[in-house]
């Protein structure tokens, strides 16, 4: 699901069974040396947080990405993000990202840390196998939180 009026609606009324928010955090370079490679990550990790929705969809909600700049991570509140989501009946809360700095939050956090792959060189037929296997490296964490 995403996070517009017709799924939100959706999520309203059948809240027992999404129970799962899925939050992308991109980290956004604008200075020009960083800029094309910034772009990159965030069409990967738009990309696959998309394709994650679309696998599991009934199941987790997709939230609008947290973006921030390169040199402010520490300005994004996770707690304050994952207490407003387990607030608003969520009870797992993943957080995506190509960012290796979130790696630290692992152990407070659900923190996915992918390396971005450069996709907009591929066709769709490659991109579609890039994005099935990384999800396949998803599943198990995935699976393994909602099992707790």
């Amino acid at each position: 699901m995403f996070f517009n009026a017709k799924d939100v609606e959706q999520f309203q009324a059948q809240q027992q069974f999404i129970d799962t928010a899925v939050v992308p955090l991109l980290n956004i370079g604008l200075e020009q040396p960083k800029i094309r490679h910034s772009s990159s990550q965030v069409e990967f990790l738009m990309s696959l947080t998309s394709f994650i929705e679309q696998q599991f969809r009934g199941r987790l909600m997709l939230v609008p990405p947290i973006a921030y700049l390169e040199q402010t991570p520490q300005q994004v509140d996770l707690a304050a993000w994952t207490e407003a989501l387990t607030n608003a009946g969520f009870k797992h809360i993943f957080f995506v990202t190509c960012d290796h700095q979130w790696t630290s939050f692992e152990a407070d956090y659900n923190i996915i840390w992918l390396p971005a792959i450069p996709l907009e060189s591929m066709d769709a037929s490659m991109k579609q196998k890039i994005l099935e296997d990384q999800l396949k490296m998803i599943i198990p964490k995935l699976t393994a939180q909602w099992a707790k």
